[in-house]
Formats: C-alpha cells, sequence, structure tokens
C-alpha cells in the first residue's frame, strides 16, 4: 500500500472517528475529575479522557489538514480572502425565510470551517491543560471547557445541518 492510498483510507475514516470520539469524550466528561493534573489515583474515566482526547487531537489536527489539502480551505474559510459575497447572501436569504444550501462558501461552509477551528481549540487547550504547570493547570482546564461547550453547540448545528442537508436530496 502506498502512502497515498494509506491517506486515502484514513481520510475517509476521519470525520467518523472524530465524531464517535467526541461525542465518548462529551458524554463521559461529567465523571472526569481532574483539577490541576492527572494524578496516579486517576479513574479509568479521566485516563479515557486524557487518552481519548489526545487520541481524537491527533485526528483533529488530520481531519485539518485534509480539510485544507488542494485549496479546499477556501470554502471552509472565504472570509481569510476577503471572500464573503456567498456567507452574505446565505445571511439575506435567511432573513427572507430562505435556508441556505450546502456547499460552495455560503454560511453551512463557514459553520462547518468554525467547527475545524473549535475542535483544534479544545484539543489545543486539552493539551496545554495536561502540559501545564500545576500553577497554570486551572487557567488551561477553565479555557477547555469553554472552547468544548462551544464545540457542543457546534455538534448540535452540525446535526441540524446535516438534517436541512437531506433536503437537498429531496429537491
Amino acid at each position: 500500500m502506498t502512502a497515498k492510498q494509506l491517506w486515502q483510507r484514513i481520510e475517509t475514516m476521519l470525520h467518523p472517528a472524530v465524531l464517535l470520539l467526541s461525542l465518548l469524550l462529551v458524554f463521559t466528561s461529567s465523571w472526569v475529575l481532574i483539577g490541576r493534573q492527572l494524578t496516579s489515583r486517576a479513574s479509568f474515566w479521566d485516563l479515557l479522557h486524557v487518552y481519548g482526547g489526545l487520541l481524537t487531537g491527533i485526528l483533529a489536527l488530520l481531519f485539518a489538514v485534509k480539510v485544507c489539502v488542494g485549496g479546499q480551505w477556501r470554502q471552509f474559510f472565504p472570509w481569510l480572502t476577503l471572500d464573503v459575497k456567498p456567507l452574505m447572501s446565505d445571511i439575506s436569504g435567511l432573513m427572507r425565510g430562505q435556508l441556505p444550501h450546502s456547499g460552495g462558501k455560503g454560511l453551512i461552509s463557514v459553520i462547518e470551517g468554525l467547527g475545524v477551528i473549535l475542535l483544534l481549540l479544545v484539543a489545543l487547550t486539552g493539551a496545554a491543560w495536561y502540559a501545564a504547570d500545576p500553577s497554570n493547570a486551572l487557567t488551561w482546564r477553565y479555557y477547555h471547557i469553554v472552547f468544548a461547550h462551544g464545540f457542543i453547540g457546534f455538534i448540535v448545528l452540525h446535526c441540524v445541518l446535516a438534517l436541512l442537508h437531506l433536503r437537498d436530496f429531496f429537491n
């Protein structure tokens, strides 16, 4: 198997793997009892969250690479090139009661791009919390939780948008 074939196989599994691991981490996070650092008395849930989060962070980074390869980043982050006309068109359409369509550089793609950013911020702050000096760890824990809450909101919105995408198949 060549490197390209391996990457293609990994690429097809990234979205579902990130989704499933993220949901596992979210649904079990209330059982996590980590303050400043992971201790030798850490529970199964603490260890699962830390090392599952590490795996999810690595997959999130690969997912971000997948999204950005080949100029595809322009679809999810069109505001970086000041190409906001499709986004503004979708927003004005919403004001008139029209639902945006998926694809292109519009609202749905921008929301997906923000989800990638949130996922990376959750991973980055989780890693910083793990690696931080105990005197700074609670600050990183706070940021990790803030970005995790934002990412949870994104997951809910992403599911709603996925249902809207099904509408495109029937039109």
